[in-house]
């Protein structure tokens, strides 16, 4: 292979070079080149057996291939997406490419996957799937020690075509190739991303395993918190040290956290959606974490556990706690296929506003409170009960609303249930006891056949179980 045909690099890989030629201080002769070139043991290149996901990949394709026939498809892995100047996020392939693939967090960037029709006529007929990605550069090139994008000294070996061909039982091409013929290709339209949403609604027994895995893990992580609670209650941004064990452990047994880390103590606990996790950890408050452990697969759980700092609800976090598990258990009852999916959040909302009732928070009657139109106590429960889960934590999001919302429940679904109860600081419609107080339980439940499993059973729920959990784990 001369130099000049070695590799097509993409405008990002040149922006890449171009970035960082004025502090660039690799030699440019031809002396060196050559030097850099030479002297090299010879690359193995063993096949490895097909993973797992391979038999269901295969699967997932045909559907999609039965679905458009007659279509191109493409769809991509996607590039890099830059940070600042030229540092990069971690990458993460695109959710449909992996679905399909089974490439997870070593995925080639930009790497492309192509379903071409078989011409009518012929014997066969629906799509020859290829995947395109960006082989490894040989030692006679000087893209392995120049570029910082795609160089291997920069960013590691990447596999040869026939490695990933045997790994993921897809035929392959050299990237090259899709760029030499990108004008006439088309990447994936919002109607096929429709499609793949609604395709992965369902779960595999393979994703099931990886999302029982993902659960195991994050009660790990949540284990790895309750030890650190001492450390963090000393510290004026003891919010981080949670959000940074549980990282750990994601980082340790899969590919990072499934998405922001929500460590929220006293009333950031009232905000659901704080991520700044920059706050105090006081004894006396309850802290709530919403963490996911994602795996290599991408497959990521996502749990929630209010917790109290110290070890013990106080009578008025206890009576905030059991009724947000109540309405969690009332809703995970009626579970079942057949249902329909908001029947889960509906469940849980009438369970909120009956204890809302009895202790005197609702502005009328209950009976009055649960029309629709009205629901005062939607204040303390802005947010929806259950979402879809898998490859990503909001999984299966650009489903029709008829397929989602509004759809059936059917076996082999995985989705959340997480209600909670969130007096704000501030608020003076409840009295000064409840305010600052805000809770939230979060189980990823899968649908079986004639009922439902909750995966995540084995993280400790009840209040009383949570305060026997945290004296296990800190030895008490």
């Amino acid at each position: 292979m001369t130099e000049n045909t070695a590799t097509t690099e993409t405008a990002e890989s040149q922006d890449a070079v171009a970035l960082n030629s004025n502090r660039s201080t690799t030699p440019q002769t031809d002396e060196f080149r050559e030097f850099i070139s030479s002297g090299w043991a010879p690359q193995e290149e063993s096949l490895p057996e097909p993973r797992a996901a391979a038999p269901y990949t295969a699967a997932r394709r045909a559907k999609l291939s039965a679905m458009h026939p007659g279509e191109r498809l493409v769809i991509a892995a996607g590039d890099p997406k830059q940070r600042s100047n030229d540092t990069d996020y971690p990458y993460r392939a695109h959710t449909a490419f992996t679905w399909l693939t089974g490439w997870g967090s070593d995925t080639v960037p930009g790497a492309m996957l192509v379903f071409e029709p078989i011409p009518a006529g012929e014997a066969t007929e629906g799509h020859e799937v290829t995947l395109y990605f960006r082989e490894g550069a040989g030692r006679d090139t000087d893209e392995f020690y120049v570029n910082p994008a795609i160089g291997e000294f920069w960013t590691g070996r990447r596999p040869s075509l026939k490695q990933v061909a045997a790994d993921l039982g897809i035929a392959t091409r050299s990237l090259t190739e899709f760029e030499a013929r990108r004008g006439d290709l088309e990447l994936a339209t919002p109607q096929l991303l429709q499609d793949l949403s609604e395709l992965r609604l369902v779960k595999d027994d393979y994703e099931i395993a990886e999302l029982r895995a993902a659960v195991a893990a994050t009660g790990r992580g949540f284990d790895d918190i309750i030890r650190a609670l001492d450390d963090a209650a000393q510290h004026p941004r003891g919010e981080r040290i949670v959000e940074g064990v549980f990282t750990a452990r994601a980082r340790l047994e899969g590919n990072d956290v499934g998405y922001g880390t929500i460590a929220a103590s006293g009333p950031h606990a009232c905000i659901l959606h704080w991520t700044d996790n920059d706050g105090a950890v006081n004894p006396g408050d309850l802290v709530l974490v919403d963490a996911g452990v994602e795996n290599d697969s991408y497959y990521t759980a996502d749990i929630t556990r209010t917790l109290p700092v110290d070890g013990e609800f106080t009578p008025i976090q206890r009576k905030i706690y059991e009724a947000v598990r109540l309405a969690a258990d009332e809703a995970f009852a009626i579970v079942r296929p057949g249902i329909t999916f908001r029947d889960v959040h509906n469940t849980a909302l009438r369970s909120i506003a009956t204890s809302l009732d009895a202790w005197g928070l609702l502005p009328m009657p209950l009976a009055e409170a649960l029309d629709p139109a009205k629901q005062p106590h939607r204040r303390y429960m802005v947010h929806g009960t259950s979402h879809h889960l898998g490859l990503d934590v909001h999984d299966c999001a650009q489903a029709r609303r008829e397929m989602y919302l509004d759809g059936t429940v059917e076996a082999g679904m995985v989705f959340t249930i997480e209600p909670g109860l969130y007096f704000q600081p501030d608020d003076l419609t409840v009295p000064e006891e409840y305010r600052g107080i805000g809770v939230r339980i979060e189980d990823d439940i899968l649908v079986t056949a004639d009922g439902a499993e909750n995966l995540s059973i084995d993280i400790p729920r009840t209040a009383d179980d949570v305060e026997a959990w945290m004296r296990e784990v800190r030895g008490e």
